[in-house]
């Protein structure tokens, strides 16, 4: 009869409810795919390889938000990632793959800017193309490559939406017209005159005028290094880090 009545009392006992620690939150998506959707990447500048591959792929994206289909390289995810390489020290070079079609102008000189005052090694190579604001990029780096069935549209710069037809329009864009070439022929062996007369060219490009150059010719101009793909560019990425830590000198002095 006792040991009933103990049973029983046991039996009566509410379940003790949990404490004030922290609840258990429910497992969020796998981090590596995360990463995948958002930036385009397997690792960030965090990763064991001493190489950082940075991806400059679709439109390049601006102040104003493009639509959800576009595939877009964002500009407030890509120059903090070219910040965080640049601190690692466990990053000895970066190679930058462009298969672009352009984009906003300012967000692209940004990124090109950023890349090519890199202290580190830098490597770019453009597989597919890399078109419009994608040529400052892809000569930025210390080092370019372009596929042999690559290819890059050079063409003035145009607006979107609404213009007002005064004349001070037309001297913002030629000042951010003179910006962009100032910059690909200070960072190129193509030459301002040349530069220009593949932007300016008539009866090339469908409805506008340009000139897109294909591989070889893009050499040929001295708007790109050479011709090659990541097997040329890693190689020579890699010549960059070999030479970096051969001019190293005991007491982390470069000479």
């Amino acid at each position: 009869m006792w040991e009933d009545q103990v049973t029983n009392e046991k039996a009566e006992q509410p379940e003790p409810s949990p404490g004030p620690g922290p609840e258990r939150k429910p497992m969020g998506p796998n981090p590596t795919v995360d990463t995948i959707q958002q930036l385009g990447q397997t690792s960030t500048p965090q990763a064991e390889s001493n190489i950082f591959c940075m991806t400059i792929i679709g439109q390049v994206e601006g102040h104003m938000v493009l639509p959800p289909q576009n595939k877009t390289t964002k500009y407030e995810h890509t120059i903090p990632q070219l910040v965080a390489a640049e601190q690692n020290p466990k990053i000895e070079g970066i190679i930058i793959v462009l298969n672009t079609v352009g984009g906003d102008v300012e967000a692209g000189l940004a990124i090109a800017e950023m890349i090519a005052s890199l202290t580190k090694p830098t490597v770019t190579l453009v597989l597919g193309g890399g078109h419009s604001i994608g040529v400052p990029i892809a000569v930025s780096a210390n080092k370019s490559f372009i596929a042999e069935t690559a290819t890059m549209t050079i063409h003035p710069i145009r607006l979107n939406g609404l213009v007002i037809g005064v004349p001070q329009t037309f001297e913002y864009l030629d000042k951010m017209q003179e910006r962009v070439t100032r910059f690909v022929t200070s960072h190129s062996k193509i030459t301002e005159e040349k530069f220009k007369e593949l932007m300016f060219k008539t009866g090339e490009l469908t409805r506008d005028i340009g000139t897109t150059v294909i591989g070889a010719d893009a050499v040929k101009h001295g708007l790109i290094d050479a011709v090659g793909g990541i097997g040329e560019a890693l190689r020579e990425l890699n010549r960059f880090i070999d030479e970096r830590k051969k001019a190293t000198v005991p007491g982390g002095l470069t000479q």
